[in-house]
């Protein structure tokens, strides 16, 4: 099994971002534990602040991979290219957010993504991203 993980702006922050919201663990030592926990299947993470490099990566993976793990971050409520990307591609998604979105500022309420998400998973911390990886198996 073939599992991408992408992220998108300021996620490359974890560890130092709001603690209180994100947590204190960087993204790397969090999918290295993944990695470890998780040796059969081959993971691959992606990271970008750029739109259309987040978009570049769904349509890249998005016929080959057998899932797509996506936080797009604030993408997630303003980017209609991304949603349209997640709809255009055959591998299923995952739409994931770290925090409770839903208990933040009301613009996080919507999602451009979720409509042709397979999934959306909230508020779980960085567990959300195992949580997942598992809805593959």
């Amino acid at each position: 099994m073939k599992i991408i993980i992408i992220n998108g702006p300021n996620l490359n922050l974890l560890g130092k971002r709001e603690p209180g919201v994100y947590g204190n663990m960087t993204f790397e030592e969090f999918f290295n534990e993944l990695e470890t926990k998780y040796p059969d299947i081959e993971l691959f993470q992606y990271q970008s602040n750029i739109e259309g490099e987040l978009i570049d990566k769904i349509q890249e993976t998005g016929f080959e991979f057998d899932g797509i793990i996506l936080n797009a971050a604030a993408y997630t409520h303003t980017s209609v290219g991304i949603g349209d990307a997640v709809k255009a591609v055959k591998t299923p998604v995952v739409e994931v957010h770290i925090s409770n979105v839903y208990q933040r500022e009301e613009f996080r309420h919507k999602s451009f993504i979720s409509p042709n998400a397979k999934g959306v998973i909230v508020g779980f911390g960085l567990k959300g991203y195992e949580l997942a990886l598992l809805s593959f198996f």
